[in-house]
C-alpha cells in the first residue's frame, strides 16, 4: 500500500536447530503507533533486529518506501530512517545531552567541532519534542527516565522516519510514561511511524492505532487497536495451549490453617504496587500474569533481594524486617530464582557444593566443616530428589536443566525452610523432568512447606495450585481459589482490569 513505510514479506530467519520466523508478513504505516506484541520467544526481538540490520534473513524481503531494499548493518538502516531505543540505554553519562544526541556525527568547522551550533540544534530537537531538559548539561544529571526520553531525541536526530521503541515505559512511572505518550503523538503528526513493544496491555491499548501478534516466530494476525478486545489479543498471544498433564488431585481447604506469610501493601513502583496476599501452612500459592506484571519483582522484594519503598512482612503473624537474603533464610525462606544458570547454580562447584553451600554454618565442628556430615547431606538430597549424576562430586554445570534445577531445591530444602519460592522452577527443562518437578512441590507442601509458585505457564498454575494470584502492570488484579482456577479464567482475570484501575 502507498502509505506503507515499511512491508515485511514473507520474512523467514533460521539459525542452528531453530526456526525464530516462519514466513511473517508485516507492515507500517507512515504516521501510525503499531505495536508489536507476543510472549518471550514470539519473535519480536528477531524480526526488529531484522529491521535494523544487525540479523540478516534466511528468506523474505523488506520494502522501504515501496521500494526493495537490504539492511546489511545498522548504519545502512540508520541512514535509509530507521532507528531504534532499546530498553537499556547505551548512551555515555560524562558526556553533555548535546554530545550524545550528536555522537559521531557532530557539526564540524574548520577548526574543528563546533560546539555552539551543536548545543544550539540539540535545545531545538529538545525543545520541539517537548522535555524539560538543558543540552548543555552532563547527561548524568538526568534519571533513567530523561535519559530515556533523551534517547528518543538522539534517535529522531538520524533523519528518522520509521522509530522503533523496545519497550519504553519499562523505567517510567505514570507521569513520565504521558510526557512519552505526548512526544509519540508529536511524532504521529510529522509523519514518523513508530514500532511499539511493551507487555503493558493499558499502554498498548491507550496509544496505538494497529496491533500485530507474534506467536512461536508466526504471524498471528493484526488488528485495528479499537475494533480489538484485551481478551482477544490475549488470547492471540497465548493460544491454545496444550496441556501435558491435567490436574488429578483434589483441591484443599485452608479454612482455620496458620498463616506462615503475609505481606501488606508491599510495594516497590513502577513494578510492585500495593501487593497484598498471605500463605497458609503447606499451601501452594500460584503467582500467574504475563511478562512485566511483577512477579518476579515481587518474590525478590519478598526474599531482600530488592529493597522495598513501603510495606509490611509478617511471618507467623510478627512483623519481620528482611533487608537481605541472609535475613529470609534466617526466617525460614527459600528462594528458587527463575535465572537458574546466572544466579542459581556455582556452575564450577561440585553438585555437593552446590547442595550444601546455604547449610555450611551448620556443617561446622570445632571451627572446621565436617566433611562427613556434609557429604552425608548431599548424599541424602541426592537420593530423595532422584537427581542424575555420576557422583556427587560432579561439576553441576554438566548436569541436565531438570537435575541442576532438583539440585537448587536440595540446597533451599536442606536449610529446613517454613516457606520456598520457586520463580519459574521448570523453565528451560523437559516434559519428563517438569513432570518430577511438580510432584515435587506437591511433596513440599504435604509436609507442611508452604510454597509460592511463579509460573508463566497457566496449565502448570492449575494443576499444581490450591490459590492463584493474579498481577497485572505491578497492580494485583484478582484470585481464584480452588475449582475457579482455570486456564480460561486465569486469562479473563487478566484480562478484565488492572488493579491500578480498580485503586483509581
Amino acid at each position: 500500500m502507498a502509505d506503507n513505510i515499511v512491508e515485511v514479506r514473507g520474512m523467514t530467519k533460521e539459525f542452528v536447530g531453530v526456526r525464530a520466523l516462519k514466513g511473517i508478513d508485516f507492515s507500517v504505516r507512515r504516521g501510525e503507533v503499531h505495536a508489536l506484541m507476543g510472549e518471550n520467544g514470539a519473535g519480536k526481538s528477531t524480526l526488529i533486529k531484522i529491521l535494523t540490520g544487525l540479523y540478516q534473513p534466511t528468506a523474505g524481503e523488506i520494502r522501504f518506501e515501496g521500494e526493495k531494499v537490504t539492511l546489511p548493518d545498522v548504519i545502512s538502516a540508520q541512514k535509509m530512517g530507521i532507528s531504534t531505543v532499546y530498553q537499556e540505554l547505551n548512551m555515555i553519562p560524562y558526556l553533555s545531552v548535546s554530545e550524545n544526541i550528536f555522537l559521531g556525527r557532530y557539526p564540524m568547522t574548520k577548526g574543528g567541532i563546533d560546539w555552539k551550533k551543536m548545543d544550539e540544534d540539540a535545545q531545538r530537537l529538545i525543545d520541539e519534542i517537548g522535555i524539560d531538559v538543558d543540552a548543555k548539561s552532563p547527561l548524568r544529571n538526568y534519571n533513567t527516565a530523561r535519559q530515556q526520553l533523551i534517547s528518543i531525541v538522539r534517535a529522531v536526530n538520524f533523519n528518522c522516519k520509521l522509530l522503533i521503541l523496545d519497550e519504553p515505559t519499562s523505567s517510567l512511572d505514570t507521569k513520565e510514561v504521558e510526557i512519552l505518550f505526548g512526544i509519540m503523538e508529536t511524532l504521529k503528526k510529522k509523519g514518523i511511524a513508530i514500532i511499539f513493544i511493551s507487555h503493558r496491555l493499558d499502554e498498548v491499548f491507550k496509544i496505538s492505532d494497529r496491533i500485530t501478534v507474534l506467536k512461536d516466530g508466526a504471524y498471528m494476525g493484526t488488528w485495528n487497536t479499537s475494533e480489538l478486545s484485551q481478551l482477544t489479543l490475549l488470547q492471540a498471544m497465548i493460544g491454545d495451549k496444550n496441556v501435558v498433564m491435567d490436574r488429578t488431585l483434589p483441591y484443599r481447604s485452608f479454612d482455620g490453617a496458620k498463616t506462615v506469610l503475609e505481606v501488606r501493601d508491599l510495594s516497590r513502583p513502577p513494578f510492585v504496587n500495593g501487593i497484598s496476599f498471605s500463605v497458609k501452612e503447606g499451601e501452594v500459592l500460584g503467582m500467574a500474569g504475563l511478562l512485566g506484571a511483577g512477579r518476579t519483582e515481587t518474590v525478590r522484594l519478598i526474599f531482600g533481594c530488592d529493597a522495598m519503598e513501603s510495606g509490611e512482612i509478617l511471618i507467623d503473624g510478627k512483623k519481620t524486617v528482611i533487608r537481605s537474603p541472609e535475613d529470609a533464610v534466617n526466617a525460614g525462606l527459600a528462594f528458587c530464582t527463575e535465572n537458574r544458570r546466572e544466579e542459581g547454580i556455582f556452575p564450577d562447584l561440585s553438585v555437593e557444593n552446590n547442595i550444601v553451600i546455604c547449610s555450611l554454618k551448620d556443617l561446622i565442628s570445632g571451627g572446621l566443616i565436617n566433611v562427613r556430615r556434609k557429604k552425608g547431606l548431599s548424599e541424602e538430597y541426592i537420593k530423595k530428589l532422584s537427581v542424575k549424576t555420576p557422583s556427587a562430586d560432579q561439576r553441576i554445570k554438566y548436569l541436565s536443566g531438570g537435575n541442576q534445577q532438583k539440585v537448587i531445591l536440595s540446597r533451599w530444602l536442606a536449610t529446613k525452610p517454613r516457606l520456598i519460592i520457586l520463580d519459574e522452577p521448570t523453565r528451560g527443562i523437559d516434559v519428563g523432568a517438569k513432570a518430577e518437578i511438580e510432584a515435587l512441590i506437591r511433596e513440599f507442601s504435604e509436609e507442611g512447606i508452604s510454597v509460592i509458585f511463579v509460573s508463566s505457564e497457566m496449565a502448570e498454575l492449575v494443576r499444581n495450585c490450591d490459590r492463584v494470584i493474579i498481577l497485572r502492570d505491578g497492580y494485583q488484579a484478582g484470585e481464584l481459589v480452588g475449582p475457579e482456577i482455570s486456564e480460561a479464567n486465569i486469562v479473563h482475570s487478566i484480562a478484565a482490569g488492572s488493579g491500578k484501575e480498580e485503586q483509581a
